[in-house]
């Protein structure tokens, strides 16, 4: 933004203007944020991933693990963008599922399903929902 001595008020418009050029306004589109907690895995498996998909976003955690971008196991399953019926991943940020019209609440955790089912399918890795799921009867 060019600012040379920022306030902490730049600072939160820097980060605000971040995240809304990334996430889906709820005014526009229904959506349930990040959808998925960013899952720990072995420091081997990410060695392994990583000779397959040097691409990869994670960080160490602690002795021996990493943590990967949910995200980015997301899109690179081809969720990214993608609509099933009335449910999606947002377009520019795989992690946010949204609902396109109608969706009800079993159709968005199908959806879920189906993406955490690729995604362990494509890299061996389980995505845990980061949503509280409220069932009503």
């Amino acid at each position: 933004m060019g600012i040379t001595n920022p306030t902490i008020k730049d600072i939160s418009n820097a980060v605000i203007a971040i995240r809304q050029s990334k996430l889906p306004d709820p005014k526009v589109i229904g959506n349930a944020g990040s959808f998925f907690k960013n899952p720990e895995i072995p420091l081997s498996h990410f060695e392994n991933l990583q000779s397959q998909f040097p691409d990869v976003v994670g960080y160490k955690t602690h002795d021996n693990f990493m943590k990967v971008a949910a995200g980015w196991l997301i899109e690179k399953s081809g969720w990214k963008g993608k609509r099933v019926g009335n449910t999606g991943m947002h377009e520019k940020q795989a992690l946010v599922l949204v609902n396109h019209g109608n969706a009800t609440g079993n159709e968005l955790i199908e959806h879920a399903k189906r993406v955490q089912s690729s995604v362990i399918e494509k890299f061996n890795i389980e995505l845990e929902m980061e949503v509280n799921i409220i069932w009503s009867m």
